[in-house]
C-alpha cells in the first residue's frame, strides 16, 4: 500500500534551511593561530554539546566551555575568548531556495516546523537570520528538553502540528534523525541540497 502524501512538513534548520560558510570559521582560525576545525570539533564534542541541547546550560556557558578548552592552542584563555566570540558574530546565511519551499508549503495551507537541536540563542539567531514568522511552529530541543533522533522530540512536534505521525515530512540532513524520525512514524528525507526540491514538493499533498 502506497504511503499518504504528506500534510506537514519539518524542516531542519542548520545543513537546511541555514547554511554555513566554512570559509568564514576557517578564517577566525587562521588569525587566533588554532588548528583547522578545531572551533566546530570542540563545541561539538559530546560531553559539551549534549547539556546545552536539552537545557541544562545555557548558549553562553557552553560557548565559554570552548573558550576554555581551547585557551591552550589559542595561546591564552583570553585570546581563545575573542576568537570564540569572533567565530560566534557568523550566524550563518537563509537557504533562499528552502525558504521559498517553505513559503509555498505554507501557502498552500500545510503548517510547516522548524525542527532543530539548538540553544537558548535560537530565537535571536532568527531574528539575525529574517526567519522570524516564517514558520507556524519552532520545535527547539533547549525548550523541550530532548533531542532528535529521541522518538519524544517527533511526538511532540507531531502533536504541535495536529497532524498523525504518517503525515508528517521531515527533511534532515543528519542520517540519525531521519532514521529517529522514521522509528517515530514519521516520513523522513535525508536532505543533500536543492536538486532535493521537486521530490519534496511530489510528496506533500498540496
Amino acid at each position: 500500500m502506497a504511503r499518504q502524501r504528506a500534510t506537514a512538513l519539518l524542516v531542519d534548520l542548520d545543513g537546511v534551511l541555514r547554511r554555513w560558510d566554512e570559509a568564514v570559521v576557517a578564517g577566525v582560525e587562521s588569525r587566533y593561530g588554532l588548528p583547522a576545525g578545531a572551533l566546530v570539533e570542540t563545541a561539538l564534542q559530546w560531553g559539551r554539546l549534549q547539556p546545552v541541547l536539552v537545557g541544562q546550560v545555557s548558549h553562553a556557558d557552553w560557548m565559554a566551555q570552548v573558550a576554555e578548552a581551547l585557551a591552550g592552542p589559542a595561546g591564552g584563555l583570553d585570546r581563545a575568548r575573542d576568537a570564540v566570540a569572533e567565530w560566534q558574530g557568523y550566524r550563518g546565511e537563509v537557504d533562499p531556495d528552502v525558504l521559498a519551499l517553505v513559503r509555498e508549503v505554507r501557502a498552500a495551507g500545510l503548517p510547516v516546523g522548524l525542527a532543530t537541536n539548538a540553544t537558548d540563542a535560537l530565537d535571536a539567531d532568527l531574528v539575525t537570520l529574517g526567519l522570524t514568522g516564517e514558520v507556524d511552529h519552532v520545535f527547539n530541543s533547549w525548550e523541550l528538553g530532548v533531542h532528535k533522533p529521541a522518538k519524544e522530540y517527533f511526538q511532540q512536534a507531531c502533536l504541535a502540528l495536529g497532524t498523525p505521525p504518517e503525515r508528517v515530512l521531515l527533511v534532515d540532513d543528519d542520517d540519525r534523525a531521519v532514521r529517529g524520525a522514521r522509528a517515530a512514524g514519521l516520513s523522513a528525507y535525508r536532505w543533500n541540497g536543492v536538486a532535493d526540491l521537486p521530490y519534496l514538493r511530489a510528496v506533500l499533498d498540496y
